[in-house]
């Protein structure tokens, strides 16, 4: 190479498959083709037989030719509309409708017509449904939108049951592990349920309270318990049918216990831990 010539940059070569026998190499680039010259070939007839005489004519075909891509940076991707907001909206308004009972137990309802409700379109609301519909909230009718879930005293029972029997365990782990002062960063989640009791605010506690367990028991660096919890959790806010409402003195007396376990597990109070968790998670606690 002569000293000051830069070398040309390697040409892509397009191929195509041989057929009854080796073909030339179509849409090589020579540097024969002057200014705005345009491929020559013949209107309405197959070019594939002509691929030796471009080859050598250095005509590219324009179905393979390389075409190099413009200089300057990549234009930046389009921006596309997102629905996730929508859909988290919709969620929050489904689960406060369920847990007050608005959505009735068994009743089937249609994803438009909640859509009019709501005055959204009807694809965020079958997306927030469907997710309901994986938590256990709500079931899918064919072909006619989603029944919401019946639950029973049995059923919420049995949920209980299986959080003491994951979340406590947890908790006394972590109570003889971790240093006092880190059951001081949940002060805050626990004073938010508090707020939340104080003003007879269903859905905020119930918001805090999730807040609260998710928190406490992403501690244990466990993400599959901290998932599985989670679930558990939602499943409880579905209320049984008949029940009334948790007053405002039930939720008050939930949200205080957050803030004596927090005490407890600081003063490493071990068997007061394990109690106040206990009649934290039982099924006859209001506000869960």
């Amino acid at each position: 190479m002569e000293q000051g010539r830069a070398e040309p940059a390697p040409r892509l070569r397009a191929q195509v498959p041989a057929q009854g026998g080796s073909q030339p190499v179509r849409g090589e680039h020579t540097g024969h083709e002057g200014p705005g010259e345009r491929p020559a070939g013949r209107a309405g007839h197959d070019t594939a037989p002509d691929a030796a005489h471009e080859h050598h004519s250095g005509v590219p075909d324009p179905a393979t030719a390389y075409v190099p891509a413009p200089a300057g940076p990549a234009p930046a991707p389009r921006r596309q509309p997102q629905r996730h907001s929508v859909r988290g909206q919709v969620l929050a308004a489904l689960r406060e409708a369920l847990m007050a009972g608005e959505l009735v137990p068994g009743e089937v309802y249609s994803a438009p017509a909640l859509a009019v409700r709501y005055g959204v379109s009807a694809t965020p609301v079958r997306e927030a449904m469907q997710l309901l519909a994986c938590e256990g909230a709500v079931e899918v009718a064919p072909n006619r939108g989603f029944r919401v879930a019946e639950r029973t005293h049995r059923d919420l029972a049995e949920l209980a049951e299986v959080r003491a029997m994951l979340e406590i365990p947890a908790l006394l782990r972590l109570a003889r592990a971790l240093p006092a002062e880190r059951w001081e960063d949940l002060r805050p989640l626990a004073a938010a349920g508090v707020a939340a009791a104080a003003h007879g605010d269903r859905t905020g506690y119930a918001d805090a309270d999730h807040a609260f367990h998710h928190a406490l028991l992403a501690l244990t660096g466990n993400r599959q318990l901290v998932q599985v919890a989670d679930d558990l959790h939602r499943r409880t806010r579905t209320p049984v049918p008949g029940s009334p409402p948790p007053r405002t003195a039930d939720l008050l007396a939930a949200a205080s216990e957050h803030t004596a376990l927090l005490d407890a597990l600081m003063a490493r109070e071990y068997a007061i831990v394990e109690r106040i968790a206990r009649e934290h998670l039982s099924p006859g606690r209001r506000g869960h």
